[in-house]
């Protein structure tokens, strides 16, 4: 018989961030989810500390590109990249535009 502990329900935002290898430290994953312009389910997210629950989306602009994800599972520790893959299915990945909605900056 194992002692396993119930699977958490949510995640902090920034600790899912670097679990699941979207961020390459803690701190690049807290300035993320501080800097105003992530989105999880449509609402503004301005806290490292917003809980993320398997099935939430998440929106945001990284490296150039707006990410939109869903939250496949909550993961139980910062493995391999493919294992933080495994914690979310992209859904969209596309340039960012510029004001006029073209994907090229003049």
């Amino acid at each position: 018989m194992t002692n396993r502990a119930p699977a958490p329900e949510s995640m902090r935002l920034d600790r899912f961030l670097w679990w699941a290898r979207i961020a390459k430290s803690r701190d690049t994953a807290q300035a993320m989810a501080c800097d105003g312009h992530f989105r999880m389910d449509g609402r503004a997210i301005d806290r490292a500390h917003a809980p993320v629950r398997i099935g939430s989306i998440l929106t945001f602009a990284h490296h150039g590109q707006v990410r939109v994800l869903r939250v496949e599972s909550l993961p139980v520790r910062r493995g391999p990249p493919a294992e933080g893959r495994a914690c979310y299915c992209d859904l969209v990945t596309s340039p960012v535009s510029s004001v006029d909605g073209s994907p090229y900056a003049a």
